[in-house]
């Protein structure tokens, strides 16, 4: 199962940024390019795993773009953008966001109160995107039902499980070593 997915992940380069292993991979970084066989595999996987009974996906930017939209079309199910700039809309919800390489802000639009979600991303590393995003949607009154990621390349997933009491599902799981991936 998902050959593909772990057979690319494998072929990654790795390259140090600071004191952090940045995996350079198609799904997480447009680069190389993504073959089409690939995001369906993947996007067939998330719409098997996940509990897709929900009001709307929401993706940050950028990378979960190209995972929402066809995860969209499937499951008929809209689906939201969380934005690295402001529009200063009246209820946006700004975030605090901590990655493993650097620290910025993200905004949330178009979540109602009530909403039940999907959280869809291509990489969980140190946890910081999803627990400000987490945060941000249950301040906008929604329900958070599944959380989708690609790759998991931490040890934080299920520390961030037990904070926010929540699942994350994952793909795959990673580790860098040697500057090579391992998919495990």
């Amino acid at each position: 199962m998902l050959e593909l997915l772990q057979e690319s992940f494998r072929r990654a380069q790795v390259m140090r940024v600071n004191s952090y292993d940045y995996i350079v991979h198609p799904l997480l970084d447009g680069v190389p390019a993504v073959e089409p066989e690939l995001l369906e595999e993947v996007i067939n996987a998330m719409f098997e795993m996940g509990d897709m009974d929900a009001d709307l996906i929401v993706a940050p930017e950028a990378m979960a773009l190209p995972l929402a939209a066809p995860l969209s079309m499937m499951s008929d199910i809209p689906y939201v953008v969380v934005r690295k700039r402001p529009y200063g809309l009246e209820d946006e919800i700004r975030i605090e966001q901590s990655t493993g390489y650097s620290n910025g802000e993200m905004y949330l639009n178009g979540v109602r109160r009530g909403d039940r979600v999907v959280v869809v991303d291509d990489v969980l590393s140190t946890g910081g995107t999803l627990r400000g995003l987490i945060k941000a949607l249950r301040q906008a009154g929604a329900e958070v039902a599944d959380v989708l990621v690609v790759a998991d390349k931490g040890a934080h997933r299920e520390e961030l499980e037990k904070e926010l009491g929540i699942r994350v599902q994952c793909l795959v799981r990673l580790e860098v070593r040697d500057g090579r991936v391992l998919v495990k």
